[in-house]
């Protein structure tokens, strides 16, 4: 099957910063419809979709969040002051257009650091990396009217449009749904065919605060196998020796080893990279040095449960031009069905 890539672009384009992921999760519980025998929110607002199978419980996470902000201040003049919900890198964050999601409706506006343009700065003022605390938003409004619209805890997203680049796809969030987008490829290829095992497909809320979802969401489906989607480190760029580039853009599915989060179960790795070899799917293996995924909490939901992470490459992660290849979704696609499957 043809990748939907128009669906791709919807999901990167949506906003849902953790603990704010409705929007998102309506447009992945729409694409459900027919492919799935059961779908529930539970009380964490991951959504839970069960392929029912015969064979083992097993629950293959997506986070549906992406990092974002949440106003904390507004002030005398009407320049909003924000909180981050996620790991940002602050030299990414210059000069970005941003959406604040007010009760009264989506306001667009403008993120930069307070401080001087490079005209009236000093060499030594033009060195500093600004601090989080540092930036503000600018709606181009009047104090009295920014006021009446924002109030304290009101979400903010980044704005950027999603487009094909070459082999590429390129937009903000693609951590993680370009793994929301597997799972309903995956999902997808499997209608109507019976499959190995009982499947929870389930799209997890607040994974970049801290995997929240996908420890509850573990508790509640009690999985017998886990398996998380995300994306990696693909840092196959120019100035960054071989050895730190983690993955590379292209090369294949990511079957992940370890990260900070978890150590995968080793004949679960085992059983994937057999799987790969045997229907000459694409795959690298990964070692990420810093940073988890939804394998994390689901390992330790319980009394514990078989986990690895199934990784998308990704080049320049953690900003608005997140890029993956096409190559590596197919790839990514491919082991998950056939895994499911069983064929």
């Amino acid at each position: 099957m043809k990748l939907n890539l128009d669906l791709l672009k919807r999901l990167s384009e949506a906003p849902g910063i953790p603990g704010w992921e409705d929007r998102v999760r309506e447009l992945v519980q729409a694409q459900l419809e027919g492919l799935v025998d059961e779908v529930r929110t539970d009380a964490m607002g991951n959504l839970i979709a069960h392929k029912q199978g015969a064979g083992l419980r097993v629950m293959v996470a997506a986070h549906l969040d992406e990092i974002g902000f949440y106003v904390r201040y507004v002030d005398e003049r009407g320049f909003l002051r924000v909180h981050s919900a996620g790991g940002f890198d602050t030299r990414n964050l210059f000069a970005r257009q941003v959406t604040v999601h007010a009760a009264s409706g989506d306001l667009p506006g403008l993120m930069n650091p307070s401080g001087k343009p490079i005209h009236i700065s000093t060499p030594e003022e033009r060195k500093k990396v600004p601090e989080m605390a540092e930036f503000f938003v600018d709606l181009g409004l009047p104090a009295e009217k920014v006021r009446q619209q924002v109030r304290v805890g009101d979400p903010v997203t980044l704005k950027q449009e999603a487009v094909r680049l070459g082999d590429f796809f390129t937009g903000k969030a693609m951590d993680d749904r370009a793994a929301v987008f597997v799972l309903l490829e995956a999902l997808r290829r499997l209608k109507g065919k019976k499959i190995r095992h009982d499947l929870y497909a389930v799209f997890t809320t607040q994974e970049e605060v801290g995997l929240r979802g996908a420890l509850t969401g573990a508790y509640g489906v009690e999985p017998e196998i886990g398996i998380a989607l995300d994306t990696t480190l693909a840092v196959d760029i120019p100035e960054v020796p071989p050895h730190l580039a983690v993955t590379e853009a292209g090369k294949g599915v990511g079957i992940k080893v370890m990260d900070a989060s978890s150590i995968s179960q080793r004949w679960l790795v085992q059983e994937f990279v057999a799987l790969a070899e045997e229907k000459g799917i694409p795959h690298q293996m990964e070692v990420l040095p810093l940073g988890g995924t939804d394998a994390g909490a689901i390992q330790q939901a319980r009394a514990g449960v078989p986990s690895l992470t199934l990784s998308i490459p990704s080049r320049y992660v953690h900003t608005v031009t997140e890029a993956v290849h096409l190559r590596d979704l197919e790839a990514t696609v491919a082991l998950l069905s056939a895994y499911l499957s069983g064929r």
